[in-house]
């Protein structure tokens, strides 16, 4: 894969992101993690849309995610994610939150997913009209 499908979303922490001392809460992340996945998937042909249709839906099998900067009210982040690496039956998106004010890498996660084939629960071979590359 030489040119990976990404994508790039600002977020605006709010003041229900932080905690009692002023950080941003390891739950927020995944948050924001999660509408950046949600757009990188429209971007490779999986939108709600088209699951609805098809009944194929990625799932989350595994997170990896370290924390290494806080960010606080009212940072200003970029999460930028994109497809990893591909495999026969899933596929791993990174993502990076930065601060753009001062360039802090905030957060690396990778996230493990798998294409399951609803109603009956069945992991799909990867391919088909999925576009992991631009």
């Amino acid at each position: 894969m030489t040119h990976p499908t990404r994508i790039r979303i600002e977020i605006q922490v709010m003041f229900f992101d932080t905690d009692l001392a002023g950080v941003v809460n390891n739950i927020a992340y995944l948050r924001f993690i999660e509408t950046a996945r949600t757009l990188l998937a429209e971007k490779l042909g999986m939108g709600l849309a088209e699951m609805a249709v098809s009944q194929q839906y990625p799932v989350v099998a595994r997170t990896e995610i370290d924390y290494r900067r806080p960010a606080r009210f009212p940072d200003k982040l970029v999460v930028e994610g994109w497809v990893d690496k591909v495999e026969r039956a899933r596929f791993w998106c990174a993502f990076h939150i930065k601060r753009p004010d001062d360039g802090a890498l905030i957060v690396e996660c990778r996230q493990l997913l798998a294409l399951i084939q609803m109603p009956a629960g069945k992991p799909m071979r990867l391919g088909g009209n999925l576009k992991f590359e631009e």
